[in-house]
């Protein structure tokens, strides 16, 4: 995969605020995992399982960045949102900078943006 391709960190530890049954698995690895079934068909990011991205009470986590663009951690994801989340990636992909303005982002991720960080290129 070419070293340009974002890369999309997904918490597998996410919990997203919630006590859990033994065995149950977390929210944050059913996101990753129906991210990367769906990423198998192609996706414009690389997908990676990391722990804790240090958002545990704003549901499940990600953060995309890319080399010579700004970062974004995302939160309040969701294993329903994966499709969208990878509509992001391509238009994070698309973009020069990595900004994706809430009016090209889909619906259920407008509001899921927490943060940026620039590229350390940009420091």
């Amino acid at each position: 995969m070419s070293e340009r391709v974002p890369h999309l960190h997904i918490c597998v530890t996410c919990r997203a605020g919630r006590t859990l049954t033994e065995g149950e698995t977390t929210p944050g690895q059913r996101l990753h995992d129906a991210v990367t079934m769906l990423a198998a068909e192609g996706a414009p990011v690389a997908v990676h399982a990391v722990s804790c991205l240090a958002s545990c009470e704003r549901g499940c986590a990600a953060a995309i960045s890319a080399p010579g663009k700004w970062g974004y951690l995302l939160g309040g994801l969701s294993a329903p949102v994966a499709a969208d989340l990878l509509t992001y990636g391509a238009a994070y992909a698309a973009s020069r900078t990595g900004t994706v303005m809430p009016s090209k982002r889909p619906v259920s991720l407008a509001l899921a943006v927490l943060g940026r960080f620039p590229a350390l290129e940009l420091l």
